[in-house]
């Protein structure tokens, strides 16, 4: 009597090449209705934010004395006008939370699971996941910094008080206002990575990206210079710096320093998020 021996099945078939992981990732990404909507919403409440700043100021520009009003042309106070602190703070909080859950919610529903078996090489699937939500957020982020500056110069015009995109510092402003988006889904995404907890991840989030730069003073040198280290302080200093009469600062840093910040922080997460899963059970 002979028995038969058991062949071990093996799959020959061609890898998943680089691009088909980024097809994958970019599938995903558009996969769930409520990824639009978020974009939607929060370009939305981003470009509210500015354009109700530009609305109140022209509403109640006859309030003010003739002297507020040439300081705000001469001083074009219109730029702050074209992306607000309110409006960045929305931005930051979407943006970070739409970074955590698209890597949360694939633990959540164990798809993530199914996505390292397909594909085992996890490095190759993270980095897929970061270019593609990298590209996405930038693309956002363009288009709302478009968006609110075409808003609010079109509002405040109808004064006399609106700045040309070729003005010194307005485009430094847009660029900067653009690319806090990418750098803010980033952090989210890493978080999201380490953390596997959609709740806790978005907390995450809101102390790091939203509560340090609050709670660390400007006031002393060594909180200072860990302030300067934070994206939201950093488009403080570029969005302030494009002014003609920057605000004072005790601690003063170099525009230099405040894109480096951005740089820093987008590899830094995206090297996070790619490592965190090489090793670490599903």
């Amino acid at each position: 009597m002979t028995t038969a021996t058991a062949t071990p099945v093996t799959y020959d078939g061609p890898r998943a090449r680089f691009t088909d992981l980024i097809a994958a990732e970019w599938l995903k990404t558009w996969s769930l209705r409520s990824t639009p909507w978020l974009y939607a919403l929060s370009a939305l409440a981003v470009v509210a934010f500015n354009a109700g700043t530009a609305y109140d100021h022209y509403k109640y520009w006859y309030q003010y004395d003739k002297g507020s009003q040439e300081f705000f042309v001469t001083h074009r106070l219109a730029l702050v006008d074209t992306f607000t602190d309110n409006a960045a703070l929305v931005l930051v909080l979407a943006l970070a939370a739409i970074g955590a859950v698209s890597v949360t919610g694939e633990y959540g529903t164990g798809l993530i699971r199914t996505t390292f078996t397909a594909v085992p090489a996890r490095r190759s699937v993270m980095a897929a996941k970061v270019l593609v939500l990298a590209a996405v957020s930038a693309a956002f982020g363009v288009l709302v910094a478009a968006a609110s500056f075409a808003s609010t110069q079109a509002i405040l015009s109808g004064r006399g008080a609106s700045v040309a995109l070729g003005d010194p510092g307005t485009l430094q402003v847009l660029a900067a206002s653009a690319l806090l988006a990418p750098v803010a889904t980033l952090a989210g995404l890493a978080l999201g990575t380490v953390i596997r907890h959609t709740g806790a991840s978005v907390v995450a989030c809101v102390v790091v990206l939203l509560l340090l730069p609050m709670v660390l003073s400007d006031r002393r040198h060594v909180t200072a210079v860990l302030r300067h280290t934070l994206p939201f302080s950093a488009w403080d200093r570029l969005t302030g710096g494009a002014l003609p009469q920057p605000p004072p600062e005790l601690f003063p840093w170099a525009e230099a320093g405040a894109w480096t910040v951005y740089a820093l922080w987008a590899l830094a997460a995206g090297a996070v998020a790619v490592c965190a899963v090489h090793r670490r059970d599903q």
